[in-house]
């Protein structure tokens, strides 16, 4: 496997973007993923390589760069580390995040190793949402994408992913938590009945029996194999039919 840091230019300063891919020279269907509210953490860059395992280009933006390389334990409550977490969360911003996207699109379709045409996406957390917005703003680019336990998904924002069902395209899976601080059992339900109502893509969502926020992370209290690897598995085979072969 190759791997590498790249420096991607946005408006506000250099993203620092962790890229993985096979061997080879390419070029390799793109995948982008996007954080959870951990930042670039080592099981982050071990996801990052897994799909890039897969037969992927896999590219990991450092959301968080206008504040520097920043990395917090996601279950540590320490006030001191809250405060952090607040303060990385205020710099960002849906718009930001997708102002960011439109530059890494551009920094992915200079690399050789990286195929032209349709990608995919993957988030988790505050990515999960981020996902969508990807999917929404950009829709003749990210074609499979993979949404879990995303955060805000259901707000008074005009730009409210729930908002913004009707404009994706291609495929989208969701992967919810029964036990989910952030989008609570009645709130999944919810945005599964607007999916129904308003989503003409192709779209799968799962509520996983006992999960809870953050269970796709090997290593975290949270951590449920059984769920984990059911999105991963319904993931994987999306961007296998997807992505594999597609040149647009």
């Amino acid at each position: 496997m190759q791997e590498q840091f790249i420096q991607v230019g946005t408006s506000d300063g250099r993203m620092e973007t962790f890229v993985a891919c096979p061997d080879g020279d390419g070029p390799f269907p793109v995948v982008v993923m996007y954080q959870n509210v951990g930042g670039i953490s080592p099981v982050l860059l071990d996801l990052a390589r897994r799909v890039a395992a897969n037969g992927y280009y896999c590219a990991l933006p450092d959301l968080y760069y206008r504040l520097g390389r920043i990395v917090i334990d996601p279950d540590n409550r320490d006030p001191h580390v809250m405060a952090i977490r607040q303060a990385v969360l205020d710099s960002l911003s849906d718009q930001r995040v997708m102002a960011d996207t439109a530059a890494l699109l551009t920094a992915i379709d200079a690399d050789p190793k990286a195929r032209k045409g349709i990608k995919g996406s993957v988030g988790f957390c505050m990515g999960g949402r981020f996902v969508v917005q990807a999917a929404a703003t950009f829709p003749d680019v990210f074609a499979a994408n993979g949404s879990l336990f995303g955060t805000r998904m259901i707000t008074d924002a005009e730009d409210s992913p729930h908002r913004l069902l009707a404009r994706l395209r291609g495929e989208i899976y969701f992967g919810f938590a029964e036990h989910d601080y952030a989008l609570p059992l009645p709130k999944a339900h919810e945005f599964i009945d607007l999916l129904k109502r308003d989503c003409t893509a192709r779209w799968e969502a799962e509520i996983h029996d006992e999960a809870h926020h953050g269970y796709s992370f090997p290593g975290r209290p949270v951590y449920q194999e059984k769920a984990a690897e059911r999105s991963w598995e319904k993931i994987l085979a999306m961007f296998a039919r997807t992505l594999k072969g597609a040149t647009s």
